[in-house]
């Protein structure tokens, strides 16, 4: 009998679910089911949970070893013109994602369903109208189904508070369902605390908490080295390295507040949206500058030319527009509850973003071209070196970020079901680590030092260098008719001349 095949009902709803973090705390504030084939859904969360350390030893009261999900206060309610008539189950369902096969069936091998048709109920595999499920052969007492009924004239129905132990490291998702049409307007309330060993952050968030310390540090090491150079050098400081400066200083506050944002989160299981903002805000403000000043400086902007000419209101433009695409994708991607959020949301917030940043890299490397050129005919080989290893920086970034690009989309693509959420994180804390390393070889290039100076734009000879580039910017004025007039008697003059 092809009952419950590889691949059931429930696998299409783990689609929906298990690709997004939410709070450690879910909570239900009316939530109204939804159909999903023949079954009314809703998904009450999905998260990455390790099993019990019941003797780890940490002062801190969110670490104390244990790892559970809590049921509290949960309650079914209908409406008053919808209870005339008794129910069946509403269930709870709570499973780990390689058992999501104990979900669903079907009969013959036939279109899957969630609830109990009337073929699989003449089969006696279930009772029809009810939720198929059965238990785990490889996890012992999974999936754990908790049900309510209402009775006649009942308008809610609640839930016994409840903790269920985790002793098995893996992804678990909680659904409630119901298979009875009449209850289309039932809605649920209440919350579900999900706990792991070391505190309320998800499974698959857990490892950045630790990660963003050590950023902290790293930029903390970074800082004193470039602010102690600063410090000696002030004479000699380029406007550049002011910016470097700053950008220093933005991911100093950045990496601190992640690292308080996800210290809070693990220690109450809410997310705190002030300082969440706050971090993005930060990130996003550093990443703009940064971008800026990698194009000013491709440009020839305070090394070659002393203005952008033209161009200036075109690149605060990008840099404005750029800021605005990214903070709005990372403010919906970091606030809030994720899962609210389709991918195809997710994907129209992210394709503005990917645009810009290629239009970036295109106008950064045309840019740099352009300026080795006149460089190298210039012959201003201290510039030109320091150049040609900025360019060299830059493209060995690019050349990794395109690959990481590559295995992180074969990633995701291979893992719809988050089984390798233990590894989730390292796809977040890789493109941290490249632009530190990229700001790193920048300030090596470009530390303040009694020889700063020479870097920097002067004006020896080198203004036919900025003409040429502005000359294309300036559109000629039209000729009035009396200057028309003069140069046409200048040219007959000229020929009187020839022809003496």
């Amino acid at each position: 009998m092809p009952f419950l095949d590889s691949l059931t009902a429930i696998s299409l709803l783990l689609l929906v679910g298990v690709l997004c973090i939410q709070a450690s705390v879910h909570n239900y504030a009316g939530d109204k089911f939804s159909r999903k084939g023949n079954a009314f859904v809703i998904h009450g969360g999905s998260e990455g949970i390790y099993y019990s350390h019941p003797n780890l030893n940490d002062s801190s009261a969110s670490a104390n070893g244990d790892a559970y999900i809590r049921f509290e206060k949960i309650t079914f309610r209908r409406p008053q013109e919808a209870s005339n008539f008794s129910t069946g189950l509403i269930y709870a369902i709570l499973f780990e994602v390689d058992d999501r096969e104990t979900i669903g069936g079907s009969a013959y091998g036939g279109q899957r369903a969630i609830c109990c048709t009337a073929d699989l109920a003449k089969l006696g595999a279930c009772k029809e109208g009810e939720v198929i499920h059965r238990l785990s052969t490889t996890n012992p007492g999974w999936p754990e189904v908790f049900g309510v009924s209402f009775d006649v004239n009942e308008e809610t129905s609640s839930m016994q508070p409840r903790s269920v132990q985790i002793t098995r490291t893996g992804m678990y998702n909680l659904y409630f369902m119901h298979c009875e049409p009449r209850l289309v307007d039932l809605v649920v309330e209440g919350k579900t605390i999900w706990k792991n060993p070391s505190g309320y952050l998800p499974g698959r968030m857990a490892p950045l908490l630790n990660f963003y310390g050590f950023m902290s540090l790293a930029f903390l090491v970074l800082g004193i080295f470039w602010f102690s150079q600063y410090a000696r050098f002030w004479k000699e400081v380029l406007h550049l390295q002011n910016c470097i400066t700053l950008v220093i200083t933005l991911g100093m506050f950045e990496m601190a507040l992640w690292y308080f944002d996800y210290a809070e989160f693990n220690e109450t299981g809410v997310r705190p949206t002030g300082i969440t903002i706050w971090a993005v805000t930060f990130g996003t403000i550093k990443r703009t500058i940064s971008r800026l000043i990698i194009l000013t400086v491709s440009m020839g902007f305070g090394v070659v030319r002393p203005t952008l000419g033209g161009l200036t209101s075109k690149v605060v433009m990008l840099g404005g527009t750029f800021f605005v695409a990214s903070e709005v994708l990372e403010l919906v991607e970091h606030v809030g509850a994720v899962s609210d959020l389709s991918g195809k949301a997710m994907l129209f917030l992210s394709l503005p973003v990917a645009v810009l940043d290629a239009f970036f890299v295109l106008w950064i490397f045309t840019s740099l071209s352009s300026t080795l050129n006149k460089l190298q005919a210039k012959r201003m080989t201290a510039k030109l070196d320091i150049y040609r290893k900025f360019t060299n920086a830059l493209a060995v970034a690019v050349i990794v970020s395109v690959g990481w690009i590559c295995y992180e989309l074969y990633f995701k693509s291979t893992d719809i079901y988050n089984e390798q959420w233990q590894n989730a994180w390292i796809i977040p804390a890789f493109w941290h680590v490249l632009s530190f390393s990229l700001l790193c070889v920048i300030c090596a290039l470009w530390a303040p030092s009694q020889n700063s100076m020479r870097y920097a734009y002067s004006d020896d000879g080198s203004e036919e260098f900025d003409k040429e580039d502005t000359l294309t910017l300036i559109k000629p004025s039209p000729l009035s008719t009396k200057d028309v007039s003069e140069l046409n008697s200048e040219d007959v003059d000229l020929e009187e001349d020839k022809t003496e």
